[in-house]
């Protein structure tokens, strides 16, 4: 009977709009789930039943159900955080995690990470996150695994480079005449050169292999022959110099030579160095192939250290003598000013333990460490599906994949249409409240209209059965 079928109707609306409202309901508890994707859903209508009426056969509908339900995966607001583990993803892409204690793989856009007390990067839930470990030079290595911190130092370099700029007073007179030879290795009092037997000197802190520091001190006199030119000697405390057969006056006496000026601009116009082997005997210092003068002293630790020298610019020739300079703002000079030292550096580190980590927008995750070092560690990947609606739902913000949603494309952040990665940041749940609660009216709208339905049928039936009395 038509009645009864009204009444199955109405039953129907009730149902899908309480389903519907159920939707709603779980859109509006995660307003501030981290990471959230809110749901959508549409309707349809059942197959319609076909009736005779005056006209022919016409069709006439037997209710609703839920056509579909989808998630939208549209951006959510970033909300910044003070720690460098909180991650976002700007754009398309999943997280890649790990469940522990399996090779199952999920799938999240809530980067709400920490590291745990194993050193692995995990979700709330202690899923880990998956990457690709760098190499020194940040390049990415194998496939991709989890992101666990297994060495919190940072071994020692030797530095093997030193770079001394300084300015020469023009204006000053010469103290000795040789001032290689004003340097006593063999003092037994510690004062291998008196402070009257040079005009300036200048002092660096190098690294040997195990992440010793020594000094290197430079100490420049002007030429007792020659004008507008200085003597230098590179040296180190005798105590430390291990060279093989060093002895008296030359132990940490490493290395001397002479710097020409041009008389006119101030700038070097030549410069010539030797090395000492440490007994006294002298040879001409060879040239790396960045252009700077090379010395090899070894340390009392018996590491040996190649370390190039470097007090100006050379051009890429490397060669000695005008016109080779290329004189720029980084280059020693001898103007009428104080003697100083304008700039000095070396490269090597000693030993240093991890203090934290970066995270940059293509998700590499670099270690800092107190000695000053930046390492790279880590890339956090990401993932797509051509289909992202065919994903299922596991709670905890995680997706699975499926035969629907296909299988995941991983591939490096900022690439193959993948977002980029924001640190410091969270994205926020994309559900509009105001949007739900519209949802929210029109559905309560509806559940009302379609109880009424079953009223009225049950009040019909009602006079129906009052038909017999």
């Amino acid at each position: 009977m038509a009645l009864s079928s009204a009444l199955f109707s109405g039953i129907s609306g009730l149902t899908t709009l309480g389903n519907a409202m159920q939707i709603i309901g779980d859109n509006i508890a995660n307003v501030n789930t981290i990471g959230f994707k809110g749901s959508t859903f549409t309707f349809q209508d059942l197959l319609s039943q076909s009736i005779s009426t005056q006209s022919g056969t016409a069709q006439v509908g037997r209710g609703t159900a839920l056509g579909d339900i989808y998630a939208t995966f549209e951006q959510g607001s970033f909300e910044s955080t003070g720690n460098t583990t909180d991650l976002a993803i700007g754009g398309d892409g999943f997280f890649v995690l790990r469940e522990s204690g399996s090779q199952n793989l999920f799938y999240s856009r809530a980067g709400n990470f920490r590291f745990d007390k194993d050193g692995y990067l995990t979700n709330p839930e202690g899923y880990v996150v998956q990457g690709w470990a760098l190499d020194e030079n940040g390049q990415d290595v194998g496939s991709i695994t989890d992101i666990v911190l297994d060495s919190f130092t940072s071994p020692p370099q030797a530095s093997t480079q030193i770079t001394v700029i300084t300015n020469l007073s023009s204006q000053a007179s010469n103290n000795v005449n040789d001032l290689s030879n004003a340097w006593d290795g063999d003092n037994t009092s510690g004062n291998y050169i008196s402070d009257g037997s040079y005009e300036y000197q200048s002092t660096v802190k190098v690294y040997d292999s195990l992440g010793s520091t020594h000094d290197i001190t430079i100490y420049y006199d002007p030429d007792h022959t020659t004008a507008n030119q200085w003597e230098f000697i590179i040296t180190c405390n005798p105590s430390e110099d291990a060279r093989t057969g060093a002895t008296g006056n030359d132990l940490g006496l490493l290395a001397r030579g002479t710097i020409t000026f041009n008389s006119s601009s101030g700038t070097i116009q030549d410069l010539s160095m030797e090395t000492n082997d440490g007994q006294g005997n002298w040879s001409n210092a060879p040239i790396s192939s960045n252009g700077y003068y090379l010395f090899s002293p070894t340390f009392i630790t018996g590491t040996p250290m190649s370390v190039e020298f470097n007090i100006g610019t050379r051009d890429a020739n490397g060669g000695v003598g005008t016109p080779s300079w290329a004189n720029d703002s980084l280059t020693t000079t001898q103007f009428a000013t104080a003697s100083t030292t304008t700039f000095q550096s070396a490269d090597g580190y000693g030993a240093g333990d991890l203090q934290g980590v970066d995270v940059d927008v293509d998700g590499v995750i670099t270690g800092v460490y107190s000695n000053g070092q930046l390492i790279p560690l880590y890339r956090v990947a990401l993932a797509k599906f051509q289909n992202v609606q065919g994903l299922r739902k596991e709670g905890g913000n995680l997706y699975r994949e499926t035969r629907e949603s296909g299988d995941a494309i991983t591939n490096r952040p900022g690439t193959n249409g993948l977002g980029s990665i924001a640190p410091n940041s969270l994205e926020q749940s994309n559900v509009d409240i105001a949007n739900e609660f519209v949802k929210m009216i029109t559905t309560q709208r509806g559940f009302q209209a379609n109880s009424k339905i079953i009223t009225v049928t049950d009040q019909m039936l009602a006079e129906l059965i009052n038909l017999k009395r």
